[in-house]
């Protein structure tokens, strides 16, 4: 028998306990012997859940047993996570975690320790909930050089901007939707901010480039400034609106960014709709590549870890999760990179255009039925450092979306 600690009885942990418990028997076969919680690690008590007589409130028994094997971290946060894991390491035990803001700080360190003790930290579900891309990156894809990988990677924002591109309504009123629905929290900045999106995208170019990619080094842009309106352009464009994490390589640098764009019929994550999310990859010698599924979620993202858990009890002494280095990649700045823009203005078309032109040159007008006293344009080609400067001459543009693709 396997023992399993679960740190954490929350939506996910609960999840991690239910999957062990009904999938208990193929899970046995799949790993040659039973898998059994035998401690769940939580300050609270759980009266009439069968799972109370296996909580303890005191992580000390939970290191100190040597017959625990593996640990399944489903705290979040970076303290006490982190110092909870890394003497779980220490103390010879793998980790299984979902918790992708202690992956994207403390990583480089946990993984160390993971390869020097031979055992295994493992976050599958830290990245794409229940979408498994990690174990195809380290596995699969090991013949290629990832020349780009990205995607939608957070399901509140891609339900929210579902919602406000079906309904044609307001972010204010979506947002409060998705509260009460459970899928956004009372505070929701790390998802709205993009700060959820980036940690993710920090683990994956990471475990692409093989050096530390840090989420504050990344630019981020969330989707508070996006409207109504623009979602309406969108549609008159045959576009969508959508939250996208790009990592991508130019010559022998990455340039990773976060930022709410437009994207076309054709692009591969355009049909990414509601709470599913989407990985995108390509490599130089496979070409393209998705992942798709539930990105969140108590089940999907617990089936994440679970498959963790069997892939540790299967090698007890053998690290399998590919690491990066303590050397930070060093990213290309955004300015440095090619697009076109879509941007709104205030006023007339007719007199305004002519100034427009001769700063961004050739552009394309967008107009759109019922949106009064403002217009839209497409421009060329150009840099995000050039954007900025055509840009300065018009402090009143209403709001700016990157083109993708």
């Amino acid at each position: 028998m396997i023992n399993v600690a679960v740190m954490g009885y929350g939506t996910v942990g609960s999840g991690v306990v239910e999957v062990l418990e009904k999938n208990k028997d193929v899970i046995a076969k799949r790993v040659g012997e039973e898998v059994c919680v035998k401690y769940v690690l939580d300050l609270r008590d759980f009266p009439g859940d069968p799972v109370q007589e296996k909580v303890v409130h005191d992580f000390e028994i939970v290191v100190n047993d040597s017959e625990v094997a593996i640990v399944v971290e489903t705290m979040g946060g970076i303290e006490p996570a982190y110092t909870f894991v890394k003497r779980s390491l220490l103390a010879g035990k793998s980790v299984a975690t979902s918790n992708k803001a202690l992956v994207e700080k403390r990583g480089t360190e946990l993984l160390a320790i993971a390869r020097e003790k031979n055992l295994n930290f493992l976050f599958e579900a830290s990245v794409g909930g229940g979408i498994p891309i990690l174990r195809p990156l380290k596995t699969s894809l090991t013949a290629d050089v990832i020349e780009e990988i990205g995607g939608i990677l957070n399901g509140t924002t891609n339900y929210m901007l579902t919602k406000m591109y079906d309904k044609g309504v307001d972010y204010d009123i979506v947002l409060k939707e998705a509260q009460d629905k459970g899928y956004a929290e009372r505070n929701p900045e790390a998802d709205v901010e993009g700060y959820d999106t980036g940690r993710k995208i920090a683990i994956l170019c990471s475990l692409v480039t093989g050096k530390k990619v840090d989420f504050e080094d990344i630019y981020t842009e969330g989707i508070t400034k996006v409207s109504k309106e623009d979602m309406a352009y969108a549609r008159s464009l045959g576009m969508h609106v959508k939250l996208l994490a790009s990592a991508k390589r130019h010559g022998d640098k990455m340039c990773v960014m976060v930022a709410p764009v437009m994207m076309g019929r054709e692009h591969p994550l355009y049909a990414v709709d509601d709470v599913f999310n989407a990985v995108f990859v390509r490599g130089n010698m496979l070409g393209d590549a998705m992942f798709y599924g539930s990105g969140a979620g108590k089940l999907p993202t617990a089936s994440a870890v679970v498959a963790d858990v069997v892939e540790a009890a299967k090698n007890p002494s053998i690290s399998m999760m590919g690491a990066w280095s303590e050397e930070k990649e060093e990213l290309l700045p955004p300015d440095a990179i090619s697009r076109r823009f879509f941007v709104r203005m205030p006023g007339d078309a007719r007199e305004k255009l002519p100034a427009v032109k001769e700063s961004f040159g050739s552009v394309t007008l967008v107009e759109v039925e019922g949106l009064d006293g403002e217009f839209g344009f497409l421009s060329e080609e150009m840099t995000e450092g050039e954007y900025a400067k055509c840009a300065e001459r018009f402090p009143e543009i209403l709001h700016r979306l990157r083109i993708e693709g």
